[in-house]
């Protein structure tokens, strides 16, 4: 919540942050609980994102949408440059080894501020950084991530 006309303060991984507010309509979701969201406005406050969401225009309906994750439609993002991907894309591919071991499936990933990492999960938890010279491909059409990685690390 920010101030006490209804502003929202938000956290985007969008990149740039402020990216955010470009794909819409937005899908407010928590637990099983979710609500459609159009012509939201938005703007940098500081460090922060600051959102002002039509009909919220008081501290208490803030206070209502803390807590929320914001979904929106495949659609309203652009299609990934090349060799650039959607974290969501990645997630249960199958990771093997360059040397055809198989570590396991993409449970997630992690930004760690260095680099993108892999959380693969097998016969146990592995995490590969996302990042050459470990990456050797992804293959879709496989549903499978090469990398050059030691299965016993």
């Amino acid at each position: 919540m920010f101030g006490v006309r209804g502003e929202i303060k938000l956290e985007s991984w969008t990149d740039p942050r402020e990216a955010i507010f470009r794909y819409q309509p937005w899908t407010l979701v928590r637990g099983e609980s979710a609500s459609p969201m159009a012509g939201v406005r938005g703007r940098t406050h500081g460090q922060a994102l600051v959102a002002t969401v039509p009909g919220i225009d008081d501290r208490d309906s803030a206070q209502q949408l803390v807590g929320f994750e914001i979904s929106v439609p495949r659609s309203a993002l652009p299609p990934p440059k090349s060799g650039e991907y959607y974290w969501v894309d990645l997630e249960g591919l199958g990771v093997v080894t360059v040397d055809g071991v198989a570590l396991g499936t993409v449970s997630h990933l992690l930004e760690t501020g260095a680099n993108h990492v892999l959380v693969v999960h097998g016969d146990r938890e592995r995490l590969v950084p996302f990042v050459a010279p470990h990456l050797v491909s992804v293959n879709f059409d496989a549903n499978r991530i090469v990398v050059d990685w030691d299965p016993d690390f």
